[in-house]
């Protein structure tokens, strides 16, 4: 197999411009729910992407957050594509890290979770845009849009985008690039439901040495509260259900019995309906200490194997070597738009490791090969070009 012309001359030409693109985007520190920091992430990735472009400010799914990015280019075919992003991070602005370079690692905040693969979207929409005579024909498309929103890290409210995009034919979602157990490039087409479990403890102080009896331990009844959760963790069962305990916060002081607390758990499933007997299955009080438990976030979630096979197949045509189908637990905005297009597909971004850590990375060698698959596979979609 060959690679398609326009991949071939497109895919280096992103990759020319993407690491000093990721240096710009990763020297903003734009954790969830800044706002100054969204809106610098947002003026970067607009004079990134330039012209062409209809580029407008559409409001986020997250109250009191930076309005989303989105760009458009119409063109004369019949298809709707649309890209899809975001530009925060889990990173605090005390935590941030710039760019940096060592032994083909580009490590940095926010780097692989995505602004890596923010750089891959711009430069797959400028590739479609592109009309220089010199060029191989782009693919025709009615209109291809490119999202970039600024709450995906900790987003409560339902997505707000979805009747904007339904029924459009594509969605494809740039988050982190995947190796299948050969070496084949992959793709993400399944995903875990997620959600996110608080209990808070409400009991009575009471001084630990000289009347612990009195008090009513808010700390015991969370402790009590994280084994139940924990023991519904089956991640090789049926539902493929993981449930873990992640934050504990209770107490104010070494010597007295903690009146309050609040406990957060993970919890991931291959459907929602997995994850909401964990709630219900926590008592009402511990040891006198009252629980409330709540899901504050649920994220469906994505299954697209069926509805991807045939483009996996055409987009392996195209790019000259296999794409194949892989899985992740980790939450996504696909997820929430996958019901409501024709087919989507996640993990267009380049490859690289330690999200959410401070040795987050993109390998920069991943970024031309990863822009040809993206490449390929809106080649196989749209599939609509002259001659």
């Amino acid at each position: 197999m060959t690679t398609d012309p326009w991949v071939a001359a497109a895919a280096p030409a992103i990759a020319a411009r993407a690491e000093r693109e990721l240096e710009a985007l990763v020297g903003v520190s734009s954790p969830s729910g800044d706002v100054r920091g969204a809106e610098e992430a947002v003026a970067v990735a607009a004079a990134l992407l330039g012209a062409p472009f209809e580029v407008e400010r559409v409001a986020c799914s997250s109250p009191g957050h930076a309005p989303d990015l989105l760009a458009r280019v119409r063109g004369s075919g019949g298809r709707r594509l649309l890209l899809l992003g975001h530009l925060d991070t889990v990173v605090s602005h005390e935590a941030h890290r710039p760019l940096t370079r060592r032994e083909g690692r580009l490590s940095g905040s926010g780097a692989i979770d995505m602004k890596g693969g923010v750089v891959l979207a711009l430069g797959v929409l400028r590739a479609l845009a592109d009309r220089a005579a010199d060029a191989p024909p782009a693919p025709r498309f009615g209109e291809v849009a490119l999202l970039l929103v600024n709450d995906e890290e900790w987003r409560r409210h339902p997505f707000a985008h979805v009747q904007r995009f339904a029924g459009w034919d594509a969605c494809l979602c740039f988050e982190a690039g995947e190796r299948g157990p050969d070496g084949e490039e992959g793709v993400v087409v399944r995903r875990k439901a997620a959600g996110t479990l608080r209990v808070e403890a409400h009991g009575a102080s009471a001084h630990s040495g000289s009347a612990p009896d009195r008090g009513r331990n808010a700390l015991l009844a969370l402790a009590a509260a994280a084994e139940r959760v924990a023991a519904f963790h089956e991640p090789a069962g049926g539902e493929r259900l993981s449930a873990v305990p992640t934050i504990l916060r209770s107490g104010d002081a070494f010597n007295v019995v903690p009146a309050t607390g609040e406990l957060y758990c993970d919890l991931r499933a291959d459907r929602l309906e997995a994850i909401e007997p964990v709630a219900a299955a926590l008592p009402d009080e511990v040891g006198g200490a009252r629980l409330d438990a709540e899901l504050i976030r649920r994220w469906p979630g994505m299954d697209s194997r069926e509805a991807t096979r045939g483009l996996l197949a055409a987009g392996s045509e195209r790019l000259g070597r296999p794409i194949i189908a892989a899985e992740r637990g980790g939450a996504s905005d696909a997820s929430h738009v996958a019901p409501h297009v024709g087919l989507c597909v996640d993990g267009l971004g380049p490859r690289g490791g330690g999200a959410h850590t401070p040795e987050e990375f993109v390998l920069a060698s991943s970024l031309v090969s990863r822009a040809e698959v993206a490449l390929a596979l809106v080649a196989a979609l749209l599939d609509d070009r002259p001659g």
